[in-house]
């Protein structure tokens, strides 16, 4: 029985906590009918949580139409929201992706981390308020797009180098690529309440080769930890959460808490090239999504294909797989 346990050894007592501490604040603060009518954002979350603990791309692609679109929920809520629901999605995946010993880069979690809660608090604080919000969504999907077509192209050619980890010994230059990484996603995770997983991502697996199996519970360990600085530093520093977020926080935390690991669960079943295409699916809905909701205009629509365009080139020019 122990070792049928052992997997769950870190899971278990965090998902003990979150449900005790979900249920110990609905009955004692008497929020019963505030958290029941957002059963909205916990059905949303069921599909959104297991794409998050499954692949570098956040939940908010499948969250982020639903909740602006349909739950009428400002921009902000929503970047509010996702850092507090992926604060128990993508930390009981990342618990049980260590404990069921799930390859993970570590070097690519440590580097990117310190450069992401830096970029995250300078996006909070002197990028984020100054950005028009439509351009600024349009810029970050084009980009994600861009990087769904460089993966795509990468994988269907036969000569590409796959390697398990990293270069065994990381050059000063190779940590500060991850520490670029790290800052630029985590100024983007500070705009949307994710990013620093895909960008991530895409560092390992296009310039270092990184299988998508190992890149992949890699970004969601990392993205964990970002998770978790922005929840407290809008709760705590900026004080921005509003009340209705914390009803749908506890409404969606029970949910997250099973969908998020079962993803992480069933890719680790996965093939490097069936988690790459499932990728990509998510960045074309993630797209979609954004140009429904955003409904943008013919300028728009030129500087999203001008973005996944010259995106596509960087990309190219990023993927070293091919030339080794």
């Amino acid at each position: 029985m122990k070792n049928n346990l052992r997997p769950l050894r870190y899971y278990l007592p965090f998902a003990i906590l979150v449900v005790t501490g979900v249920v110990g604040a609905i009955f004692s603060l008497d929020l019963h009918d505030e958290v029941l009518a957002w059963w909205p954002a916990s059905l949303t979350m069921v599909f959104g949580s297991f794409i998050a603990g499954a692949s570098a791309e956040g939940g908010g692609a499948i969250a982020f139409p639903v909740f602006t679109l349909l739950l009428k929920i400002p921009p902000v809520d929503a970047r509010s929201f996702s850092f507090m629901i992926q604060s128990v999605g993508m930390v009981s995946a990342s618990l049980l992706i260590l404990g069921r010993g799930i390859p993970v880069e570590l070097r690519a979690v440590k580097w990117p981390a310190v450069g992401g809660i830096v970029g995250l608090v300078a996006g909070t604080f002197w990028v984020a308020p100054y950005l028009p919000p439509v351009e600024t969504k349009l810029f970050f999907v084009s980009l994600w797009m861009a990087f769904g077509i460089g993966l795509w192209r990468a994988n269907r050619s036969r000569t590409r180098t796959v390697r398990p980890r990293l270069p065994e010994v990381l050059a000063s230059k190779d940590v500060m690529t991850l520490l670029a990484a790290g800052f630029i996603g985590g100024i983007v995770t500070a705009i949307f309440g994710n990013g620093i997983d895909l960008v991530t991502f895409c560092v390992l697996s296009l310039w270092y080769g990184v299988d998508e199996k190992v890149a992949t519970p890699t970004s969601v360990v990392l993205m964990s930890i970002l998770t978790v600085s922005g929840f407290a530093l809008h709760a705590l520093v900026v004080q921005d959460v509003s009340t209705t977020m914390y009803h749908a926080w506890l409404a969606a935390a029970p949910v997250v808490l099973f969908f998020a690991p079962l993803g992480a669960f069933v890719i680790s079943k996965w093939n490097r090239l069936a988690i790459a295409n499932l990728l990509v699916v998510i960045i074309v809905v993630q797209l979609i999504g954004a140009l429904y909701v955003l409904q943008p205009s013919l300028d728009h629509l030129a500087l999203s294909a001008g973005v996944i365009l010259v995106g596509s080139f960087i990309m190219r020019g990023l993927d070293r797989t091919r030339k080794s």
